[in-house]
């Protein structure tokens, strides 16, 4: 019944339903059905999508293809401690692992081409939205 009702809504059209056209016969249909059929079984299950399955988790810089710059400075402060300078670690960013090594890296680089300050972060980025919450890590302490 299945293979019918998938036949039938290949078939028809905008027109059928309207009524400008007359729909298949019922022997022409059934022998669509047979002729489409094959070998298989009409008992066994059908291969769907699970619908209650979750997104694979991505970090932010990989749902948005980004790749981290020495030269994009916005972008890396943010990941840089207001008080302190220091880069926040995987735990709070929630970044990959891959993505976290980048960061650290264009962070590190910045740093050494003085386009980022090491021990504060720059007045003028204090106002950018925030990417994560430092307060609340993505992943807490062992201890």
């Amino acid at each position: 019944m299945l293979k019918i009702s998938k036949i039938i809504t290949q078939n028809v059209t905008v027109a059928n339903l309207t009524g400008k056209r007359h729909m298949l016969t019922s022997a022409r249909l059934l022998a669509n059905v047979e002729s489409s059929s094959g070998n298989s079984n009409p008992d066994e299950p059908i291969d769907i999508t699970n619908p209650f399955q979750k997104d694979p988790q991505q970090c932010i810089l990989c749902k948005h293809n980004i790749h981290p710059h020495y030269k994009n400075v916005k972008l890396l402060s943010q990941f840089q401690s207001p008080y302190t300078g220091r880069i926040y670690g995987r735990h709070i960013t929630g970044l990959c692992k891959q993505k976290q090594e980048d960061v650290e890296k264009a962070i590190l680089r910045a740093q050494q081409f003085l386009l980022m300050p090491g021990y504060h972060k720059d007045l003028d980025f204090l106002q950018d939205p925030k990417l994560f919450d430092p307060e609340k890590p993505v992943r807490p302490h062992k201890y």
